[in-house]
């Protein structure tokens, strides 16, 4: 494996991208002590999104968030960290930890227009075509980014994994620096026609002021200003909600994009175990879930928390 340089530490292959070790960030025991004093002193009525993090654990906190930013922002785009063994906290006591956790990495937003800070991921037998989000299925996702329709960014994406599927549902990712270098050196009239503006469908999730679709490039920008807006099925969709079917060229654009992203030579794949945090930079890394199969009883069913986070300024 190649040890990546300064200048691509960004835009990483399968064959340049750091070890699978270096992914990991096991928080200090310096900074688990200081969570500590927030997570087990909760009271059990105690709304989980309505905590604040302080000053002192904050402070504790520092010499763990600075990496964790660093690997975010100008290295490889996503990082996984852990908080002790998978027993050290029920179910509740993770999930404060990592609301803690996403606080510290900047602003949590609203994911829907319920408002909801922390958004459960599991299967609910819905189907993508009458409205739900992948997310609520256990179908796979295609490479995308999260928040495609939204009317601002998405800056960090974050998972806590509290039960695993009993098969499948693996993250795969890929730098989408990479994608656009491909796209530009290879591909040149699909990467110039996915930089002009496409109607996403918002799901239904219309705030005052909104249309049913955001109309906006996939690919805006360059390097580590790179924003990319993407899932195709919302964009097939909204396409056709205002009357404007993709064109040849269109359809031709996105299948070059998904085929450049979903080459193995570029991605990199990984299972989530209980208790893992993973964090991507949701303007550049693309991501896809995998198919699986979930357990029969209710308890075992796969679970994830998300996150949605503003970066500080």
């Amino acid at each position: 494996m190649r040890t990546p340089t300064t200048e691509n530490l960004n835009a990483w292959r399968a064959n340049s991208i750091d070890k699978p070790a270096a992914w990991h960030h096991p928080l200090s025991a310096r900074a688990l002590t200081a969570l500590d004093s927030l997570v087990r002193t909760a009271h059990a009525d105690q709304t989980v999104t309505a905590m604040q993090i302080n000053k002192d654990v904050a402070a504790a906190c520092a010499d763990d968030v600075a990496p964790i930013l660093a690997a975010l922002e100008t290295g490889r785009g996503f990082i996984i960290l852990t908080a002790g063994q998978a027993d050290r906290y029920s179910t509740r006591q993770w999930q404060i930890a990592y609301w803690l956790i996403g606080q510290l990495l900047g602003q949590p937003i609203e994911q829907n227009t319920q408002s909801t800070l922390l958004y459960d991921v599991r299967d609910t037998g819905q189907d993508v075509r009458y409205g739900a989000r992948f997310s609520l299925t256990n179908s796979e996702s295609s490479f995308h980014t999260d928040n495609s329709f939204g009317s601002e960014v998405c800056d960090y994406v974050g998972l806590l994994c509290l039960h695993g599927a009993k098969s499948g549902g693996h993250s795969q990712l890929v730098s989408g620096q990479t994608v656009q270098q491909e796209l530009q050196t290879h591909h040149r009239s699909a990467w110039e026609l996915l930089r002009q503006p496409f109607h996403i469908d918002r799901r239904g999730g219309i705030r005052p002021g909104e249309g049913p679709t955001a109309h906006v490039p996939i690919l805006e920008g360059d390097g580590p200003a790179l924003v990319i807006r993407y899932l195709r099925y919302w964009i097939e969709v909204g396409q056709e909600k205002v009357g404007q079917p993709l064109t040849a060229a269109q359809i031709d654009a996105l299948n070059t994009l998904d085929r450049v992203a979903s080459e193995p030579a570029l991605r990199v794949e990984f299972t989530l175990n209980p208790g893992e945090m993973l964090f991507i930079n949701n303007r550049w890394i693309l991501h896809n879930r995998t198919g699986f199969e979930d357990f029969a009883e209710a308890e075992r069913k796969r679970h994830l928390s998300r996150l949605w986070v503003r970066r500080l300024a």
